[in-house]
């Protein structure tokens, strides 16, 4: 996209050379410290320590929950998740017993502290489960944990439209689901077929209305660019399409093609990639056609409708960051269950196991299976504060900060401003002494522009906890 063509209105502004130059590799920051810093040496004793300093504070917010299903039927190549393909489905029964087994624990754990107002469940995929799994699924968190009422609390769940009927729908609706996320990723034929994610256009249109006649409050669809096969036309086509099919909120993923890292992504042939100009061209396509069309963008890769809570709480200064990506509970301790999953409690991040038999192995023992974590000290949280606003709402006003924290900016973050100046001359970033500002410019570039505040990125090793997690391999940052 040519910069000097940009309309005012247009939510961010491309410069090819300037993205370019700085894209490399960096954290996604759903969280801080990032999960690779989280260290072994954080357990179950550290989890329940975090939990009794919580109970401690007195009466806190709501409770947030992730629900991990690990299972999918087929391989997507593009896929980096951590998932376990089968359609062996006594599996799925098994992992149940274990999971139920983890969910009354933590309800025993969490018992009258909390009301849950937001459920997630991720994977995987989530409607593996038979809808006899999942109503006895749902029946036994609720067992557990207290829920707000369904038009208070928002309770979303992943779906792969080729896996659920309209009944099926219908179906989740009834067990307490009020809000669905469809994984579309293209509509065009040659790129399913590239990505073994065969999925008629029919069918995913046919899902979003059974969700919306069974009463959903919220329909949302993720989209991938850069996969194989796609060029700017099917790219063009695929956006017409969801923005006939009219989603709350849409999600824009930028495909990482990592193959060292996933085996599925060694079936994607490179030939068959788009070149990183072309990939800049989708991206610049994609934001302006959905901007065109309504959409506001919340940032990195979210877009919603302007009266959809996220778009709301973003312009009240609410909104939040955290692993499921944006969301509208900042207040919200998160309790993960299942395997690989991660819960925010206190002041802490803890990861639980991250295969099945680690995860089964730990539960028989009466432990939760949390397998490494980590403890925030003041200047982890002094430097997420910072990290989150600038991530949400593309500014971060020091006059807060300061309140909050017993520093002085200037003088705190001496070396990090000093670097911003190099962005600041690119036209990234403005300082003025009381806001930091992020420019149209500088929003696709915003992990760049957070990386300067991360403690951990370049600190020698031997400056770590000894049995800190290897650093993971991040995907670049556009």
């Amino acid at each position: 996209m040519n910069t000097s063509a940009t309309p005012a209105s247009f939510p961010v502004q491309f410069d090819a050379c300037t993205i370019e130059r700085l894209s490399t590799s960096g954290p996604r920051y759903t969280s801080y410290p990032t999960a690779d810093r989280f260290t072994a040496g954080f357990r179950y004793g550290d989890f329940l320590e975090a939990l009794a300093n919580v109970k401690m504070r007195g009466p806190r917010g709501p409770l947030s929950l992730y629900v991990h299903i690990p299972f999918c039927d087929t391989v997507c190549y593009y896929c980096g998740c951590n998932k376990i393909v089968t359609r062996d489905r006594t599996k799925a029964a098994v992992y149940l017993s274990y999971l139920k087994q983890e969910i009354e624990m933590q309800g025993k754990l969490f018992a009258g502290m909390h009301q849950v107002d937001q459920l997630h469940f991720g994977g995987g995929t989530p409607t593996y489960l038979s809808d006899r799994q999942m109503d006895d699924l749902m029946a036994h968190l609720r067992r557990h944990f207290a829920f707000a009422p369904d038009h208070a609390g928002e309770y979303s769940i992943e779906i792969d439209p080729r896996t659920v009927s309209p009944e099926r729908v219908q179906a989740l609706r009834r067990q307490g689901f009020n809000r669905i996320s469809l994984g579309v990723q293209d509509f065009d034929p040659d790129v399913q077929q590239a990505v073994n994610r065969i999925q008629p256009e029919e069918e995913t249109l046919a899902v979003m209305q059974a969700a919306r006649n069974a009463g959903f409050r919220s329909i949302s669809i993720d989209l991938i660019y850069g996969l194989p096969k796609q060029t700017l036309e099917t790219m063009k086509q695929t956006i017409a399409k969801v923005v006939a099919a009219s989603p709350d909120r849409i999600s824009l993923y930028n495909y990482a093609h990592m193959p060292h890292l996933f085996k599925p992504q060694r079936r994607i042939s490179e030939d068959d990639l788009p070149s990183p100009q072309v990939k800049l061209d989708m991206l610049a396509m994609c934001i302006g056609l959905l901007t065109q069309a309504g959409y506001v963008y919340i940032g990195m890769d979210h877009f919603a409708k302007p009266d959809d809570d996220l778009a709301v709480a973003q312009r009240q200064g609410r909104l939040h960051r955290n692993f499921q990506g944006y969301s509208t509970h900042a207040d919200a301790d998160l309790v993960a269950l299942g395997v690989s999953a991660i819960s925010l409690v206190g002041n802490t991040y803890s990861q639980n196991e991250k295969t099945l038999d680690a995860y089964y192995e730990q539960l028989e023992l009466g432990r939760l299976p949390v397998a490494r974590g980590i403890r925030l000290n003041t200047d982890d949280l002094l430097r997420r504060h910072v990290i989150q606003q600038l991530m949400c709402n593309f500014e971060l006003a020091v006059a807060s900060l300061e309140q909050a924290y017993p520093i002085r900016f200037d003088q705190y973050f001496a070396k990090e401003l000093a670097q911003l100046k190099a962005l600041e001359a690119d036209g990234l970033v403005s300082y003025d002494g009381a806001w930091l500002s992020v420019t149209k410019k500088g929003r696709l570039l915003i992990r760049n522009i957070c990386m300067v505040f991360d403690r951990y990125l370049g600190m020698p090793r031997e400056a770590q906890a000894q049995d800190a997690v290897q650093p993971l391999r991040f995907s670049r940052t556009i």
